[in-house]
């Protein structure tokens, strides 16, 4: 686990990617210049960050929000709700403990244990417990 990488605005865990080696992660703090990351001006999630002038999406209020990632990606929901019910220490601290334990993050190229999932509480439920 790379922890100083963290959290993406997103919420998706930068601190246990390897999709990317070279990627020095999309914390909320100074996400506004990512000139290395080619995805920085497609994220919606982003955007919407930058527009609403917040650090990342667990700050913001709108817990329904469908935008970017959060159409279809359960991984990126249920990591900004916990980041937003517990705070971001405490999913980074579950996130190192289940991988120590052998839960992966990403197993098939960015899909993994975490992905397995139907509903955010479900996933929230396995980040806290490391059990399905």
């Amino acid at each position: 686990m790379k922890r100083e990488l963290g959290l993406a605005r997103c919420g998706l865990a930068c601190c246990l990617c390897s999709e990317n080696v070279t990627c020095k992660g999309c914390k909320a703090d100074g996400f506004k210049d990512l000139s290395w990351c080619k995805d920085a001006d497609f994220c919606e999630n982003r955007k919407c960050c930058i527009a609403k002038d917040v650090a990342a999406c667990w700050v913001c209020d709108d817990s329904s929000c469908r935008k970017g990632l959060f159409a279809e990606k359960i991984k990126a929901r249920g990591f900004t709700e916990y980041a937003r019910r517990y705070g971001v220490e405490a999913l980074l601290d579950r996130l190192e403990a289940n991988e120590k334990a052998g839960i992966v993050y990403h197993r098939e190229g960015i899909m993994g244990d975490y992905d397995e999932f139907d509903d955010v509480e479900s996933l929230i439920d396995f980040i806290n417990t490391g059990k399905r």
